[in-house]
């Protein structure tokens, strides 16, 4: 029997106590006519038709009634699983992971990943949730995030990758600031605040970004760890940051809004030549299409309600433009630089092996440890760039940058001839390689003083070995001290033993020949 609402069958039973017949009241009503014949019999058996009684309530009619009937269940294929599918995702399992859990080994499961499916989705409904829908005052607030746009042209490269596209939304007009990027590194999402605000003229007071790994490291809802960039520039506009809840995307429902608008309205079947062409096409939808629209909320266009209401009760923008582009921990390593974006940057060398904080900003990296600030040099505009101060190496490693090629001839040219010599046969051999060499030759006058060392040089020369080593030999066994050796007459050798010229053999005469 079909099981009608408690307020049909009131309206049922009060038409026939008004006399009405089943026939009418199968016609008035829409109903069957066993449906209507069922009904008025379980009415009499109540004694709900006397006329005499007053109309059962609502209340006391589903009481007499009881609960409807529900349809046959068949038990789920998954069931006879289900205390191996409640461990699976208590430990956070995903819905196909427990599908081959169930099909491998000794479980035997051959039902369907849709039976697994809708099995998993009961066990985990824990009933509808309420929200508050939260209204802002003007200026008060702005929701930003992130979403895919797709492939998009990269003109410096001129091949396709994939977009993202920035969206900051006003809480209280909607009206929104979008851009399309390649990337959501740090500096990106800050330069898109920036940017933001100055399409805004101004700053709401607070600003609710996704967990994003930009904007808040740790996503904690009562102590959020910010990311120190994001903190600062935070502090340099004036504006509160403040992280929506982990899983909870309603708490930002306006941007997501925006980020599905701009995706389903702007985006959707259209093809741009490259990002900047894409960029300029965006700016000028939301002025003349999103701006324009009635939202669905408040129902005024959210580029007109900024204009009247909004705009003025934005905070005012800062004379000068927050530059920190990001933040870093960066290792000192032994040859006294960290390494930042493939460029080199010297700290002194008592910090060699410690980490340190790297602050980027548009023209100049500042490197802290702790609250010191140990370093500052101007930002490398390419990769492999070395930022240098020799003050930053120990003693002797200074020293040896500062003697260049130049000072070591210089200082050769004081000593001897052939000590210059020696100098400059080592320094024609890949100089960089061999100006270590050179400088430990020319130390060695301060232990044997000029004389010596010009005379082993001399030596060294003479047997065709200039090499610091041997020089050092040369001195330790003071053959520096000895005469060199003369050599010897060497007799003519010809190809033959007995082998004579012609004036030899002939006389003079046969020269004239």
């Amino acid at each position: 029997m079909e099981r009608l609402h408690v307020h049909y069958l009131r309206d049922l039973i009060y038409r026939l106590r008004a006399g009405a017949s089943q026939r009418a009241v199968s016609r008035d009503l829409g109903l069957a006519r066993m449906t209507v014949q069922k009904y008025a019999q379980l009415a009499a058996e109540a004694g709900y038709l006397d006329p005499e009684r007053a109309l059962p309530e609502a209340a006391e009619l589903a009481t007499a009634l009881g609960s409807a009937p529900e349809p046959p269940r068949t038990p789920s294929s998954v069931e006879p699983f289900r205390e191996v599918v409640e461990r699976l995702v208590a430990e956070g399992v995903e819905m196909m992971t427990i599908y081959d859990r169930l099909r491998e080994g000794q479980h035997g499961y051959r039902g369907s990943y849709s039976s697994v499916r809708r099995f998993v989705r009961q066990l985990r409904q824990d009933g509808p949730r309420a929200v508050a829908r939260v209204h802002t005052g003007a200026g008060e607030e702005a929701q930003v995030d992130f979403g895919s746009a797709g492939m998009l042209l990269d003109p410096r490269t001129d091949q396709p990758r994939r977009a993202w596209v920035f969206v900051m939304t006003l809480g209280y007009s909607r009206h929104q600031y979008a851009e399309l990027v390649f990337d959501q590194k740090v500096s990106t999402w800050i330069g898109c605040h920036r940017r933001a605000f100055e399409a805004f003229g101004g700053m709401p007071r607070r600003i609710v970004p996704d967990n994003l790994k930009a904007a808040v490291l740790r996503a904690n809802l009562h102590d959020p760890v910010l990311g120190e960039a994001y903190r600062r520039c935070a502090q340099h506009y004036g504006f509160v940051v403040s992280p929506t809840r982990p899983r909870t995307p309603e708490h930002k429902g306006k941007v997501e809004s925006g980020v599905h608008f701009v995706k389903r309205s702007f985006l959707a079947g259209q093809q741009f030549a490259d990002l900047p062409t894409a960029n300029q096409a965006l700016r000028t939808w939301i002025r003349e299409r999103a701006g324009a629209r009635e939202h669905g909320t408040t129902h005024r266009a959210p580029l007109a309600l900024f204009e009247a209401e909004e705009r003025a009760a934005l905070l005012p923008l800062p004379t000068a433009p927050f530059e920190l582009v990001e933040t870093r921990r960066a290792k000192v390593h032994p040859d006294c630089h960290v390494v930042l974006d493939g460029s080199y940057y010297s700290v002194p060398h008592r910090y060699v092996g410690q980490r340190l904080d790297a602050w980027v900003f548009a023209r100049v990296v500042q490197l802290f440890a702790g609250t010191e600030l140990v370093a500052t040099h101007p930002r490398a505009v390419g990769r492999g760039q070395w930022q240098t101060r020799t003050e930053h190496y120990p003693p002797y490693k200074a020293a040896y940058l500062e003697q260049t090629p130049t000072w070591c001839r210089d200082l050769a040219h004081t000593i001897g001839p052939e000590t210059l010599a020696v100098v400059e046969e080592l320094l024609a051999d890949r100089p960089l390689d061999r100006l270590r060499s050179v400088q430990a030759v020319l130390r060695l006058v301060e232990q044997v003083g000029k004389t010596r060392l010009e005379a082993a040089c001399a030596r060294a020369r003479h047997f065709g070995d200039v090499h610091y080593r041997r020089i050092r030999d040369i001195l330790n066994a003071a053959l520096d001290q000895q005469p060199l050796p003369v050599p010897a007459h060497e007799p003519r050798t010809t190809g033959y033993a007995f082998e004579r010229s012609a004036a030899e053999l002939f006389g003079p005469e046969a020269t004239r020949c």
